[in-house]
């Protein structure tokens, strides 16, 4: 099999783990989204299977080719797209019921401290950029002042903006590949003290409840390699947010699950891999379902 990896850093943990489990007895190789001419030539041939570790412009527009081309790529252009809309992302969430926070969006900060704006009983919250990238914000406004010296540092940002929930500082990270799930504890990036490290949590621990709804949250946002955050809100988990095909670091059998996928794809080809609808227009729907498979190496 032939499997292309869509990112700037083949060398990150996740993937060149990955890429140690399938090359005794595949090939893997990888392109730079950011180095291609999204109005080039089709890059040619087709691999058997692209992972799409990137979330750039570009890398959506190359995805988009390839999949016109029939290539399977994870995730689709479409999922991850999506993903990166947190207005949109919120939308769907809660419209398939699933525990988000409610969520409002705002064309830039400015239009929440003007006449019709928010109020004193709407503090504190939860200020994030609308479309999500390295190095976008994400802030925690007490009061007026605070959103006000927001909006003069993040003047022209679309936003969202969330309640804040009451919470113990620590955010559960699950992240999920083809059905398998990966867990983790990690200080809020809201946290005065800075987030550190992430402490592993075994998914054993977690209620049966609790992977149930990540592994929903796939099925609903067509998915295959995902993560979510979580908080217990008053006792119930609430999901802040949904990354598409997250990094994943430090996780013992992450890489195998990865490759196992990667073959599994190859195998079946883009035919096998189409969605059921959500019931929203726009919107991707249900990935093929599929448990871990055993590395082919």
């Amino acid at each position: 099999m032939r499997i292309c990896l869509l990112t700037p850093e083949p060398g990150h943990p996740l993937l060149a783990a990955t890429t140690a489990l399938l090359t005794p007895r595949h090939q893997v190789e990888s392109l730079d989204p950011g180095a291609t001419d999204p109005a080039g030539p089709d890059p040619a041939p087709l691999a058997d299977v692209y992972l799409l570790k990137a979330r750039t412009p570009r890398a959506l527009a190359l995805a988009r080719r390839l999949e016109a081309r029939g290539a399977p790529v994870i995730n689709s252009a479409a999922a991850t797209g999506l993903c990166q809309d947190r207005s949109r992302m919120a939308e769907l969430a809660r419209a398939v019921g699933l525990p988000f926070a409610a969520t409002r969006t705002a064309g830039s900060i400015g239009e929440l401290t003007g006449p019709g704006g928010l109020t004193a009983a709407g503090f504190p919250l939860v200020v994030k950029s609308r479309h999500s990238r390295r190095h976008d914000l994400v802030a925690k406004a007490e009061d007026l002042g605070r959103l006000e010296q927001l909006a003069r540092d993040w003047p022209d940002e679309p936003v969202v903006v969330q309640p804040f929930t009451a919470n113990n500082g620590w955010d559960q990270k699950l992240w999920v590949i083809a059905g398998q799930v990966f867990a983790a504890r990690r200080r809020s990036e809201l946290a005065a003290a800075g987030r550190g490290p992430a402490r592993p949590l075994a998914p054993a621990d977690l209620p049966a409840d609790r992977l149930d709804l990540v592994r929903r949250v796939g099925a609903v946002f067509g998915l295959d390699v995902y993560g979510v955050d979580l908080l217990d809100g008053a006792g119930e988990p609430l999901i802040v947010d949904v990354n598409a095909f997250p990094g994943i670091r430090g996780q013992a059998g992450a890489p195998e699950a990865l490759a196992a996928l990667a073959l599994r794809a190859a195998a079946e080809g883009p035919a096998t891999r189409g969605t059921a609808g959500t019931g929203l227009p726009g919107l991707p729907g249900q990935p093929r379902a599929g448990a871990p498979a055993q590395v082919d190496a």
